[in-house]
């Protein structure tokens, strides 16, 4: 479940449960957000790469962060493309991933979990994960070309090789389920940022669209 507060800032309850974390995912409306200096931002480039943030600032060329430190927000900018906040329950790291389409059949957001594996020991059954506003299956039509890069996602579908239309919320789901192990929740907001005149889309506004900040924090 999603809320939207007085400032025009999506909570996911699965995350605002959690005692020790701060996020929002951002709308075209938002004011005052987000309201601090320690941002640790990207230079995003469609990528399956995932930096570690030691500071904030603009740390590279990726589209995943992850850290384990307190003080630092991360945050990734979207408009269209999934922006996805992790938190580990147990071991106190975090994560801001960037999951456009080319993300997505990359596997950034299943790379995202190994690395929080290899850098904090992080079980993924003790991690929550919210998936924010970003293009719906309703909206996210394609050609073949980008079509056929999710058929190894989708066996039983047989239009993927003409144009059609694409879940990226889906893919990425099932990507999260070939884990070993179950996260421990998964939360998706239902919004489609194509559809909704409270976001930002690239599809819908092309070069007239601005962008959205989703980010998490460690108090």
């Amino acid at each position: 479940m999603f809320r939207l507060d007085s400032a025009n800032v999506y909570r996911a309850q699965a995350l605002e449960e959690i005692p020790w974390l701060e996020h929002g995912f951002g709308t075209r409306l938002s004011t005052g957000w987000p309201d601090t200096d320690d941002l640790a931002t990207l230079r995003q480039i469609h990528s399956d790469k995932i930096l570690k943030a030691d500071r904030a600032g603009v740390l590279g060329d990726a589209d995943a962060l992850i850290t384990n430190q307190p003080g630092i927000t991360l945050a990734v900018r979207t408009a269209d493309c999934l922006p996805i906040l992790m938190a580990d329950t147990r071991n106190h790291a975090i994560a801001a991933v960037h999951a456009g389409w080319r993300g997505t059949v990359n596997e950034i957001v299943p790379k995202t979990v190994s690395a929080m594996v290899e850098q904090f020991g992080t079980h993924p059954a003790d991690l929550v994960i919210a998936i924010g506003p970003g293009i719906g299956a309703c909206c996210f039509e394609v050609g073949p070309e980008v079509g056929i890069q999710f058929a190894q996602f989708f066996p039983e579908r047989s239009d993927l090789g003409q144009r059609t239309k694409v879940d990226l919320v889906e893919t990425n789901l099932r990507l999260l389920g070939r884990n070993d192990g179950r996260m421990r929740q998964i939360a998706t907001s239902g919004l489609c940022s194509c559809c909704g005149v409270e976001f930002h889309s690239y599809r819908r506004d092309r070069q007239e669209a601005g962008r959205m900040v989703s980010a998490i924090r460690l108090r």
